[in-house]
Parts: structure tokens; sequence; C-alpha cells
């Protein structure tokens, strides 16, 4: 694997911890949207991952290469639970029974699945800066 190779997975998982991240942030400040344009409340983003160069052909290649792949967001999908029904009759949105359909979005496990995207965000940036260090030190060489 080259200086290069590196960068790239890198940067693609950098760009997929992005989305994560974004995503996350979006269900955190969603967490008590009640109403939405589709009708309803707010409903969780979760984001799916692949790798990069999933066709036969190209596993193949890079199992016969020793090659690497980087990863990328294949999908973003919404959570479909049902709601969490919480009673407050002097809510807007309550139902005649006076509870209130509210995402089903548990604040803590979103904190901790932002922590673990932030360390892999973290992570990755330290692959492409020693990926650039080794590629500034490889060209001073040369001199």
């Amino acid at each position: 694997m080259d200086i290069f190779t590196s960068m790239k997975v890198g940067a693609s998982a950098l760009k997929a911890q992005r989305m994560r991240l974004n995503t996350i942030s979006s269900n955190l400040a969603n967490v008590e949207t009640t109403s939405t344009p589709e009708g309803g409340p707010y409903k969780k983003k979760n984001v799916v991952f692949r790798p990069v160069g999933t066709s036969f052909e190209k596993q193949l290649d890079s199992n016969l290469k020793g090659a690497v792949q980087g990863v990328q967001v294949q999908r973003i999908t919404a959570d479909e639970r049902e709601p969490r029904m919480v009673y407050d009759p002097a809510h807007p949105d309550a139902d005649p029974q006076g509870y209130v359909a509210m995402p089903n979005i548990n604040v803590m496990d979103e904190i901790v699945d932002m922590m673990s995207a932030t360390s892999a965000y973290e992570a990755n940036v330290t692959v492409v800066q020693s990926a650039k260090r080794m590629a500034l030190k490889a060209l001073e060489i040369g001199k």
C-alpha cells in the first residue's frame, strides 16, 4: 500500500464519519420535534456504511492484489419504531386522550454514538496527517 492509498482510505472515512456526525446532530436537534412535514414526530436517522468497491470483480481484484478499500455512506435510513407516547394534555399536538407522539430517540445513545464517531474521525485525521508527513519526508530524501 502506498502513501496516497492510505490518504484516500483515510479521506473516505473522514467523509463518512462527517455524515454520521451530521446525522447524529440532526437526531439530537429534533429530539422533541412532534410535527414534521411528512406528518407525525421526527424519525431517528441512521447512517449505513459500505466498503467502496463491493462488486464481485473489484472484490476479487482487491483480494488478489492485497489492496485496501475505503468506506462510503450507502444510505441513511429512518427508524421505523413506534414513537414514544408522553402524557401532556396541554401540548398542541396531544391526541384526545392527552398523549403526544414524541420521537423515539435516546439522547444518551446518541451521545455515545457521537463520541464513537468523533474518535473514528480523529483517528482518520491522524492517518491522513501521518501519510502527509511520510510523503513530505520522502520528498526531502531527494534533496
